[in-house]
């Protein structure tokens, strides 16, 4: 997989076979070997924290004492040939939409300064006893909504590093750290996954729990795992879901803790989605050769041109934006009133203006999104077994300029809408900036689709 070596360019300097990346699952036999120590990969990780963080700002809160008792102790544990889990020692970074003891939680806006820091999210309990090292917390955008926060892309400092998980997208891409958790209502997980080089998994709808977390569309809205290589991010993952469970009334994420041996798919459908239209001429080559290596290898791909019913699928995927906007608007209303009523000048234009919008609407108007969005679902239903896996694009484009906002999210809005697991790869170079690729499968299927992930990493990254 990728080397770990960290960049020192702060512009266009992206290679996929040497993004700069670390991993923690790689560095596991060096503990056990006593070559390495958790205390040790800490003070490095805190070195390039030093070294980045000044010109990237993906940090709103940093707690190094606690993060080297943590270190400590696991350290402590892997020289007993104790460790507590495959986590025990790993630094790990929150986004500031979950509660951490010991730091506010302030969901990117001024009306939430100060907010909380009694208490663990469901999420950072888990890794806490499991060992891990909670280092900070890492910028989201407003409300994990709208307005950007100061966060910039790792390879690119005039670029965005997309949202809403700016700030964790930028602390691994940068090697900052080998994990983080992201959330995605929209294309929060997987676009700034793509735009900053992670391996980045958004689960199945429900799989990690949620407790403990602020969103303003809490119908879509999941808790996934940025990392340096796919094993940090379903390892992570999968302790998680182990230690916390999914949602309540949810089963968690099914497999085991480790991928194990890559597996090949046999097919993948590609498609295109409305994001396809407005996609670079650049990316769409990318793409497109892409697509013709991997069908090089054996692996067979059918799209919409091929099939019939995979054309009806994608003509229902154009729905999306007829129910996206009404549902969330109708959903952040009752978050989104609280956070108005401290005063309208703590919020941005755009948010009050989809709480307005949200005001207005009936009860049959959300039943009505609804509708549309199980509708799209059984869609789905019907192509089940065309392929082992989807396979389209991350995002439209490489990074934008961060003076333009933080990217259009539409790639991201398929696995969201569909309740269904997708994972960024991290695979190829657009332009000197990286470019993701995104797999997704029906829900459930994680676990198999980060194995179909790994072949590919393999294939392609070595």
């Amino acid at each position: 997989m990728a080397a770990e070596t960290t960049p020192t360019a702060s512009v266009a300097s992206y290679n996929p076979k040497a993004p700069g990346l670390i991993t923690w699952h790689n560095a596991i036999p060096r503990f056990l070997d006593k070559s390495d120590t958790p205390r040790a990969y800490l003070e490095r990780c805190i070195e390039t924290i030093d070294d980045r963080e000044p010109t990237i700002n993906a940090f709103v809160s940093i707690d190094l004492e606690v993060a080297r008792k943590a270190a400590d102790k696991a350290t402590t544990r892997y020289k007993n040939n104790q460790p507590l889990s495959a986590v025990d020692g790993m630094p790990f970074v929150v986004k500031d939409l979950y509660e951490v003891k010991g730091m506010p939680t302030e969901l990117g806006s001024p009306a939430m300064r100060g907010y909380g820091g009694d208490k663990d999210c469901a999420h950072a309990r888990a890794l806490r006893e499991g060992g891990a090292a909670i280092l900070g917390k890492t910028v989201t955008t407003e409300f994990g909504s709208r307005d950007a926060g100061p966060t910039r892309n790792p390879f690119d400092i005039k670029r965005t590093p997309g949202g809403s998980s700016s700030g964790t997208s930028a602390a691994v891409g940068a090697g900052m750290v080998p994990a983080g958790s992201g959330s995605q209502v929209r294309g929060s997980i997987l676009r700034p996954a793509g735009y900053c080089g992670n391996f980045a998994i958004k689960p199945t709808f429900g799989a990690l729990n949620r407790l403990g977390g602020h969103s303003m569309s809490p119908s879509q809205s999941v808790l996934g795992v940025h990392g340096g290589s796919i094993e940090d991010v379903w390892g992570t993952a999968f302790y998680i879901s182990s230690s916390a469970g999914g949602d309540p009334g949810h089963p968690g994420l099914y497999g085991t803790n480790s991928l194990g041996a890559a597996q090949k798919p046999a097919r993948l459908v590609r498609l295109d989605t409305l994001g396809w239209q407005n996609t670079e001429d650049e990316t769409k080559a990318k793409f497109e050769e892409f697509i013709g290596s991997i069908s090089d290898k054996g692996v067979e791909i059918v799209s919409r041109r091929e099939d019939a019913e995979i054309e009806v699928f994608e003509q229902t995927l154009q729905t999306i934006p007829d129910f996206l906007g009404d549902m969330f608007c109708w959903e952040m209303q009752w978050p989104g009133k609280t956070q108005r009523d401290k005063g309208e000048h703590y919020i941005s234009e755009g948010i009050l203006e989809r709480i307005a919008h949200g005001e207005t609407m009936k009860i049959e108007d959300y039943r009505r999104c609804l509708d549309m969005r199980q509708t799209l679902r059984e869609s789905f239903d019907t192509i089940r077994g065309k392929g082992d896996a989807f396979i389209l694009l991350s995002a439209q484009g490489p990074a934008p300029l961060a003076s333009t906002g933080t990217g259009n999210p539409t790639f991201g809005d398929v696995t969201s809408c569909l309740g269904a697991p997708g994972y960024n790869l991290p695979l190829l170079e657009d332009r000197g900036m990286p470019m993701g690729i995104q797999i997704m499968g029906f829900p459930h299927e994680d676990f198999v689709l980060g194995k179909i992930g790994k072949w590919l990493g393999e294939e392609f990254l070595t």
